[in-house]
């Protein structure tokens, strides 16, 4: 299969359509941060980003440790051990053709067939190696 080359776009999380939020879901059920990579700003100074991948374009949604353990603890979407609800989860690969997690966002939280070799981890306890980042607000920047 050859590659198509989509756009890629840098986006913070805030600014992501419903829709875009809800596949991410689907795709780090288990929470963001330990799927966080590092990048360069056009300023040159690094980054985090979550990477998530759809048919039309390649996302790198800007965020912290901090603000990826921030979210999943406020989303009610999630327990109180930062998983995606088990409901939740049903009722949103019912609403999302889920071809985009074998194709393009395949990882080790959204592999459902494996016994969860990672165990409960309490938000609550996720404070302790969370760096303080600064981050950037600026809107979308396709690289």
């Amino acid at each position: 299969m050859t590659p198509i080359n989509k756009p890629k776009v840098i986006k913070d999380y805030d600014k992501l359509a419903p829709e875009i939020l809800e596949q991410i879901k689907l795709v780090y059920p288990r929470g963001f941060r330990k799927h966080l990579v590092e990048f360069s700003g056009i300023d040159g100074k690094k980054r985090k980003g979550l990477p998530f991948e759809t048919e039309e374009k390649l996302y790198l949604i800007r965020m912290t440790a901090e603000e990826a353990v921030y979210v999943i603890a406020n989303d009610d979407d999630y327990d109180d051990n930062g998983r995606l609800k088990p409901g939740v989860q049903s009722r949103l690969a019912d609403k999302h053709d889920d071809d985009f997690l074998d194709e393009y966002n395949s990882n080790d939280d959204n592999d459902y067939g494996d016994d969860d070799d990672y165990g409960d981890v309490n938000i609550d306890d996720m404070d302790d190696d969370i760096e303080d980042e600064g981050s950037d607000a600026s809107d979308d920047i396709e690289v």
